[in-house]
């Protein structure tokens, strides 16, 4: 039976109206990545480097080509400025950083010699937010409102340094909110996994500050994506499709252009996932380390290079395979076996091993104690310790889940690497989501239980945390991340950190963090409690290491500690790690990247 025969005289309109669904949507806006930052991309212009989860590597590289050392005086936000992003500064392109974290990143936070020098000297201004509060003002952007409530930045250095676009204001029913101001840049890069010809963008979760900056931008999005896909393709996984192409500029296909991280392609198998490049990452890092190398690297990775193809093509075939073939969820199983042989079997213990163990035994009372129900643990040794916790817990068959920043919920964390951010931790999520989720509902709400576990650059006598800067010492160390956000969301905090008096202050210069929900302190000699009521933090326990008895361990400790030490009645002597607590822990971390001896 025939449409005539069916509809009759209607038939014709009817083939039209067919015909008019089936067609491509909108205009054609696929275009050489070159061509675009060239129509696009102009001096003093505020640029948002969008990380929803794929930060816009392919499209940060054309940008240096163009304006490397031409002073563009650019105005640039991002979630965290790390890995490659430093070549923005290096390059001369940056004139204000917008941002939560400005360092080394992976696998674990560090300062950078670049983005140090720049700030020391004067010609980088870093303007500090948080993992939270930067999406928000982001998204009061998108939803054309000038302020937004958030519960973060209260009690912080940020809010003093952040006045114009922050402030505390009274509620009619007397309680007083923090708020930031929207913030609208001019132009948005973002990397997708897809989009057709017209714009529309498909991204895959977790979705971190989400695409609240494609919505806020004056003059719309820059996207390159992995591939450019039929309309029609859009509309099977229309549940992904984040971003509405009339937003969209420019359309640049970019495959692998969030190298040297990596893609999940979570949800949608005809896409190719890739892992983070870590030995890449690891050269970079090492390049940094002076101007000569890091010139050297620039020569051969940036400036050596004229376009995305002639860089995938020094990537080599063979590289992009292996990193695609990394990305499959057991693929730890492999990379495990493979550094098996040099994780140590002794039963002896560095004190950051021990520090890890007792942090995630007392994490696991904790949980058992108050009922929390999710712990929220901030990257390095504090996060070995909430992995360490969890599978206890697991063994006992409590029920709490794990959570990570920038939108895993519910996931197991697989051996192998300890970076918090692991792509092989995704297919594990019961939950995949975004930042505002996490922090802003499952750690911030009234009844989210929540836990949280911290590293930080220094810890007074009150809990406040820093790892921000030491402005006495003209010294920028990371940033916030999402420190002050769980600090002020969770309804305790435990906080690692190595012990001597420089990462131990009687007093922070700078609060990242303020301690006020810091009720643990654990360092590579003892344990740190604040009395029910009090405020200050007191030596409560002791490592094995440290000393045999308690007046000696004391007597050790307050020399290493930046505060007048004060302590309980008796101390408690910890039980050291067994062997099976050292296994657990150091084949998260084979490399022994967080378990290796502190520095002095």
């Amino acid at each position: 039976m025939g449409l005539e025969d069916l509809f009759g005289a209607f038939s014709d309109r009817v083939t039209e109206l067919l015909e008019l669904s089936d067609a491509e949507s909108g205009e054609d806006k696929v275009m050489d990545l070159a061509r675009a930052v060239e129509a696009l991309v102009r001096p003093g212009m505020h640029l948002h480097l969008g990380h929803a989860y794929m930060r816009p590597n392919a499209a940060l590289y054309e940008i240096c080509r163009r304006f490397w050392r031409r002073d563009p005086g650019f105005t640039l936000s991002s979630l965290g400025f790390i890995a490659n992003m430093v070549l923005l500064v290096h390059g001369g392109l940056a004139r204000k950083l917008i941002t939560t974290f400005c360092g080394d990143s992976y696998p674990f936070p560090g300062p950078n010699r670049v983005y140090q020098e720049a700030y020391r000297e004067g010609r980088l201004e870093i303007e500090n937010w948080t993992v939270l509060t930067l999406p928000q003002r982001l998204m009061a952007g998108a939803l054309g409102v000038e302020w937004m409530p958030t519960h973060s930045l209260v009690g912080s250095s940020m809010a003093d340094e952040n006045a114009e676009d922050f402030r505390v204001v009274e509620m009619p029913d007397g309680s007083r909110v923090g708020m930031v101001r929207a913030l609208n840049p001019d132009l948005t890069l973002i990397h997708a996994w897809a989009a057709d010809r017209a714009g529309n963008l498909l991204l895959t979760p977790p979705y971190a500050e989400n695409v609240f900056a494609a919505f806020a931008a004056r003059e719309g999005v820059l996207a390159t994506v992995e591939r450019v896909v039929p309309t029609d393709f859009l509309r099977r996984y229309s549940h992904f499709v984040k971003v509405p192409g009339y937003l969209v500029r420019a359309v640049c296909p970019a495959p692998m252009g969030v190298h040297p991280s990596g893609a999940s392609n979570q949800g949608i198998r005809e896409l190719d996932a890739y892992a983070e490049d870590e030995e890449f990452m690891l050269e970079l890092r090492e390049a940094c380390g002076s101007e000569e190398t890091l010139e050297e690297w620039v020569r051969e990775w940036l400036l050596g290079v004229k376009s995305h193809e002639q860089y995938l093509a020094r990537l080599g075939h063979r590289r992009i395979w292996y990193l695609k073939g990394r990305a499959a969820g057991d693929s730890w199983v492999s990379e495990l076996a493979e550094r098996v042989p040099s994780i140590p079997t002794t039963e002896n213990y560095t004190p950051l091993e021990m520090m890890v163990v007792e942090a995630a035994r007392l994490l696991r009372e904790r949980v058992r104690e108050a009922g929390y129900r999710t712990i929220l643990a901030g990257i390095g040794a504090s996060n070995l310790a909430a992995w360490k916790a969890w599978y206890d817990l697991r063994r006992e068959r409590l029920p709490v889940e794990l959570m990570a920043e920038v939108g895993f919920y519910g996931y197991t964390p697989r051996p192998a690497d300890p970076f918090i951010f692991n792509f092989r931790n995704i297919p594990t999520c019961i939950m995949l989501t975004d930042i505002v989720t996490v922090l802003g509902s499952m750690v911030g709400a009234s009844g989210s239980r929540a836990i949280g576990a911290l590293g930080a650059g220094q810890v007074d006598r009150h809990g406040n945390i820093n790892s921000t800067k030491i402005p006495e010492l003209k010294l920028f160390l990371v940033g916030s991340g999402g420190a002050c956000d769980v600090a002020l969301g969770a309804e305790e905090v435990l906080v690692t950190v190595a012990q001597d008096r420089l990462r131990t202050p009687e007093k922070v210069s700078y609060i990242t963090a303020p301690g006020r929900r810091v009720r643990t302190l654990v360092t590579t000699e003892g344990v740190f409690r604040k009395p029910p009521g009090g405020e200050e933090l007191l030596l409560v326990a002791y490592f094995p290491h440290v000393a045999g008895e308690e007046r000696e361990a004391f007597q050790v400790i307050s020399s290493h500690c930046g505060w007048e030490l004060r302590a309980v009645s008796s101390l408690r002597k910890v039980e050291p790690p067994t062997r099976d607590e050292l296994y657990d822990v150091r084949i998260f971390d084979p490399r022994r990247y967080f378990l290796e001896e502190a520095p002095r």
